[in-house]
């Protein structure tokens, strides 16, 4: 059986150039449903050093419920429709199989997880510490689990969660 390795990069400007070539190709399909789209996750942090080369891109949408209409134009794209995927209100593609290369986070306005994702990013950029300790963590995590991205995620969600933890805290005051 073949499984996904858990890899680990430095930190690159490429993954901006990446994350603005598939902007250009999602606004296309989307068109008038897409309200705004953003670049998050850890390709997102320069500070944070480290991360896995998968672009995350975070799109508000008017209506969740149309993104279904788009799943084929998606697949063009090389895409996999993965539905909500364990996260209500949330559509998820994913592009590469065993290599992925960009994770698809879709919500629609109002939904709690825009904020969420948008204050974690803030945050690390305006932390880099905390930002550097998290890419660190990673490296640590890689190393532990090459061919275990479940319990790569399992182990990393625990500290990401104090970190959110954190950026709630410090976005209120």
């Amino acid at each position: 059986m073949l499984v996904r390795m858990t890899e680990i990069l430095p930190w690159t400007e490429e993954w901006k150039n990446l994350y603005l070539k598939e902007v250009s190709k999602l606004q296309e399909i989307f068109k008038d449903e897409m309200i705004e789209i953003y670049h998050i996750g850890s390709t997102s942090v320069p500070s944070v050093g480290y991360a896995k080369p998968i672009i995350d891109i975070l799109i508000v949408v008017k209506d969740i419920e149309k993104v279904n209409l788009f799943n084929d134009e998606m697949s063009c794209l090389g895409y996999e429709p993965r539905n909500e995927h364990g996260i209500t209100g949330r559509r998820y593609f994913t592009k590469g199989k065993l290599k992925r290369s960009h994770h698809i986070h879709i919500f629609q306005l109002g939904n709690k997880n825009i904020k969420a994702h948008l204050t974690f990013k803030e945050y690390l950029n305006n932390n880099p510490e905390d930002a550097k300790n998290y890419g660190d963590l990673k490296k640590i995590l890689a190393k532990q689990f090459p061919d275990d991205t479940h319990q790569y995620q399992k182990v990393k969600e625990k500290f990401v969660d104090g970190l959110m933890k954190k950026a709630v805290i410090w976005k209120e005051t």
